[in-house]
């Protein structure tokens, strides 16, 4: 089994994502002991956003381009394989202003390539990465998951819609939230996260 770890928590050491997505994987090994881990850290070694001139180069001839472009056409291929050979992907997703941290974006735009984890056809978009499991790992400051501001949810909803269009459904999410609305709330809810995790609330790690 190829795992994936992903982390795009801006607060290093006090990243509750962090901690959580750390839980998940090491109870994945702990089921899993022959599992291969690849671990890609997007605020440490951040992947620039997408540009005109990576666009292009993508379909260019490589002596064509400057050494700069042609790097990270290198990396994004890089990224993309990472991605493509997972079993299971395990991603750690903050919410930062009712969406998720740009970190991640730029991430998810490397691996949305036309012909590798998608196509079009005459009946529609087809996503090419099915069979994968994705394990998101959410944390919040407020309650999103349900009540009036469940409508500011572009967060989960967002990646439910792009992984789904990659043609992966096995999608389980992970909760924190409320972790801004004291430190009782916050105990309680990085405890009930860490419960899921060790198999308390039935999480689906595997298959």
């Amino acid at each position: 089994m190829n795992v994936l770890h992903i982390d795009s928590g801006i607060l290093g050491d006090h990243s509750v994502s962090r901690r959580l997505t750390a839980a998940v994987v090491a109870q994945i090994k702990a089921e899993q002991p022959g599992a291969t881990i690849t671990y890609r850290d997007l605020v440490a070694d951040p992947l620039p956003h997408l540009s005109g001139a990576h666009l292009m180069a993508a379909n260019a001839n490589p002596k064509e381009i400057d050494a700069g472009i042609a790097a990270d056409v290198a990396e994004n291929h890089a990224v993309l394989e990472e991605f493509l050979a997972a079993d299971v992907v395990v991603l750690g997703v903050p919410m930062y202003n009712f969406s998720l941290p740009s970190q991640l974006k730029a991430w998810i735009d490397r691996v949305a390539v036309a012909g590798k984890t998608f196509r079009y056809t005459a009946e529609g978009p087809e996503g090419l990465a099915k069979g994968k499991k994705v394990i998101v790992v959410s944390t919040r400051g407020g309650h999103y998951s349900a009540g009036p501001a469940a409508a500011m949810d572009h967060q989960e909803s967002y990646l439910k819609a792009v992984l789904g269009f990659f043609g992966i459904t096995d999608v389980e999410v992970v909760r924190a939230e409320g972790l801004n609305l004291g430190p009782d709330s916050k105990i309680e809810a990085i405890s009930e996260a860490e419960r899921s995790i060790s198999g308390g609330a039935g999480l689906r790690l595997v298959g």
